[in-house]
């Protein structure tokens, strides 16, 4: 049997509870990579083909080890071209380098604004070259998100790009329904917001949200980030995205005290909860993909290239973020729900997706949909399998929420207590550590777990003061 190792966060097949899944950070700090990366683990899952995920994690030291257990290297990517993630490419490409199976890549992207302007880009330049020659030595080529990052690589000298989009829109293969099923939106539709803290803070959104939120009483925001969803489950504000109060995971914000907030670890719980809703709107292009999953229609309001390129690719409705934030009023769900027409993305899906199996048949890489069952053995696994709900914000302070976050908190403990103790017994023994081994057992002894303990009282602490005020 084929084994394809895969870049993910994690298995589709690994469901996790809330907090496990917050302390691993199985959604690799946003958790629209696992829209794509659990797109294409069913993509590529045939009765020939096993497929595995990585964790997310890069380690160069694990190459020959990769080299003999598998048969393929694949990796999904987003926004990789980006100065923030140089240091990430910079390790992807020293692993690739020692790699001698195929490397394929599916649906890179480069980021920079809505006008297209590479000029950002320079600086990590030679960093995207030495990636992408070092994949280009292993695959037949690379697939690229949109026409932007088409034309940046080709710009490069680069000949073997072929625009993919995103394995994503194909989780269905074919099959894609997006109907608007009211005829129009009124203050009672379910409507669904999304949006990143740089939109909130820089790009107007936070407008656009306050507005929405005034108008649409079953107005919810989904937020994607690691930061969101600790916000949500333990109140923890210690990441400087904490400082934008305007967010609605943000437990200032009216739309958390109002539980109308939620982050998912998981798509097929994020794509089910969307379904009985009527729109979703905002600058999250994988919030917006998940409802198209939904099939409830979408509108992206586009404030990067990376967005911007992936919609025109896929014939999404968008509007540039910046135009709507100059007028909140063009942005009304209802306004953007008459004017949004899904005739170009209905109707040219299968063109997209023959094009993106080609892809994969060049590359070397069957599909469950032309080799396969068409992901229904994926679909009955993953059915057989409980995942958790959407996290919620925690306003509550019944003794059953404290005891759930206070049990993993406990378990968490206990673990580090054994490893810092392991760790101090293992120190010792070494002759070659000397004093500095017995400092730093003397160090983990005083405090053991500290990090753990400092996170407990940050998070709980609020919820337990109110929990005891009200005598319960």
């Amino acid at each position: 049997m084929k084994r394809i190792l895969l870049r993910s966060g994690k298995s589709p097949y690994d469901a996790v509870s809330i907090e496990e899944a917050l302390h691993r950070d199985v959604i690799a700090t946003n958790s629209g990579n696992l829209i794509f990366s659990d797109a294409a683990h069913k993509i590529l899952e045939t009765p020939g083909t096993e497929v595995v995920s990585n964790g997310i994690a890069t380690d160069v030291a694990a190459a020959a080890r990769i080299n003999e257990e598998y048969d393929a290297f694949v990796v999904p990517l987003a926004n990789a071209f980006r100065p923030s993630f140089e240091s990430g490419l910079k390790r992807l490409t020293r692993l690739i380098d020692r790699l001698r199976i195929p490397v394929v890549v599916l649906g890179v992207g480069a980021q920079t604004g809505v006008s297209y302007n590479p000029e950002r880009l320079k600086r990590i330049e030679p960093t995207v070259r030495e990636f992408v020659s070092a994949v280009l030595d292993r695959s037949a080529s690379i697939g690229v998100r949109g026409e932007f990052t088409e034309k940046y690589l080709k710009d490069m000298g680069f000949r073997d790009v072929e625009v993919i989009g995103c394995p994503s829109l194909f989780m269905y293969g074919r099959r894609l329904d997006v109907h608007k099923r009211a005829v129009a939106l009124t203050a009672e539709s379910r409507i669904a917001i999304n949006g990143s803290h740089s939109a909130v803070r820089s790009q107007g959104l936070d407008r656009i949200i306050a507005r929405a939120h005034e108008r649409y009483p079953h107005l919810r925001f989904v937020g994607q980030n690691l930061s969101d969803a600790r916000q949500l489950h333990w109140r923890d504000l210690s990441d400087p995205n904490a400082q934008v109060t305007a967010m609605p995971t943000h437990p200032d914000h009216p739309m958390y005290r109002e539980d109308k907030v939620r982050v998912y670890v998981d798509p097929v719980t994020w794509i089910d909860d969307l379904r009985p809703f009527d729109f979703s709107f905002g600058s999250r292009i994988h919030g917006n993909i998940a409802a198209l999953l939904a099939g409830t229609p979408a509108t992206v309001l586009c404030g990067d290239s990376r967005t911007l390129e992936l919609c025109r690719y896929f014939d999404i409705p968008h509007r540039r973020l910046d135009t709507a934030a100059k007028d909140p009023a063009a942005a009304d769900p209802a306004r953007l729900y008459e004017e949004a027409d899904f005739t170009g993305l209905m109707g040219g899906h299968v063109e997209r997706f023959e094009r993106f199996t080609a892809f994969l048949d060049k590359n070397g890489l069957e599909n469950t949909f032309t080799h396969g069952d068409g992901g229904s053995a994926f679909e009955e696994r993953m059915r057989a399998l409980t995942f958790p709900a959407g996290v919620r914000p925690w306003n509550d302070a019944d003794l059953a929420s404290l005891t759930s976050r206070f049990g993993w908190l406990h378990s968490r403990v206990d673990e580090l207590t054994l490893d810092n103790d392991k760790l101090r017994r293992e120190l010792a023994r070494s002759s070659r550590a000397g004093s500095k081994a017995a400092k730093v057992a003397k160090v983990t002894a005083a405090a053991p777990a500290t990090s753990v303990y400092r996170r407990a009282r940050r998070a709980v602490g609020r919820p337990i003061r109110r929990a005891l005020q009200s005598g319960r």
